[in-house]
């Protein structure tokens, strides 16, 4: 192979070329999968950039679409820590966090991947927003990891405007090997919180943690028990 036909092949043009195949939607199939195996080998930040266009569109049949997407999962975790920082920028612009959170666990140490995901979580808030599915799929994330970061960066979506993003955030809370720093706080939504499944998500991590309600807390606590639940003499909660 001559110089020219190398720099051909994995030059700034091939590579430009092969990312506008990858991410058209409305390119011929065996097109794009050539050029996602191409990129793939590349190895290189403007690779890996490329190759993450498959993954901001759907396509059928879904398995060809899984396909495509497995491909070029494995050529960007394939290029190591020159992916790092495309798709860490990735997860941030993504509407979903499924497939760049899959690539950042085979990319980074545990507590690095957790460290990203609460980059992610400050940088959002508790207002209304349309679409906060984002947000649900990072609480729901943190809910099946520990880690001491957690109940901090977690416990301000307690009061957030979505009932399902305030049902994640208690839960991630209670999957802490310590989350009675937050104690106070998730008192405060039982007291106030609308959603029953939200106060009986809560009122399930005191009745687990074996932590009974405050006296000082019974009175405001006591209206808001969802159907079936009861308090003890000791303020536990109790269900049935």
């Amino acid at each position: 192979m001559g110089l020219l036909d190398m720099f051909s092949r994995k030059g700034p043009g091939a590579i430009r070329k092969h990312a506008a195949r990858v991410g058209n939607k409305r390119a011929q199939n065996p097109d794009r999968w050539e050029s996602i195996h191409a990129l793939a080998a590349m190895r290189s930040v403007e690779a890996v950039e490329g190759l993450l266009r498959r993954f901001t569109f759907r396509m059928d049949p879904s398995i060809t679409d899984q396909e495509e997407k497995d491909a070029a999962f494995h050529g960007i975790v394939a290029a190591g820590d020159v992916a790092v920082e495309p798709v860490r920028e990735f997860l941030h612009r993504a509407d979903a966090i499924s497939w760049p959170l899959k690539m950042l666990e085979q990319l980074l140490p545990p507590e690095e991947v957790v460290r990203e995901l609460l980059d992610l979580l400050a940088r959002m808030d508790t207002e209304y927003e349309r679409d906060p599915e984002k947000k649900i799929q990072l609480l729901a994330y943190l809910e099946d990891r520990q880690d001491p970061r957690i109940v901090p960066a977690v416990t301000p979506f307690l009061d957030d405007v979505n009932e399902t993003v305030r049902f994640h955030a208690a839960g991630a809370i209670f999957a802490q090997n310590d989350p009675e720093h937050a104690k106070e706080a998730l008192l405060d939504v039982v007291a106030k919180e609308e959603s029953m499944r939200v106060r009986a998500r809560i009122l399930d991590g005191f009745l687990e943690r074996e932590w009974p309600i405050p006296k000082e807390r019974i009175e405001a606590v006591r209206p808001k028990l969802p159907g079936g639940w009861a308090l003890d003499p000791q303020g536990m909660p109790r269900k049935g």
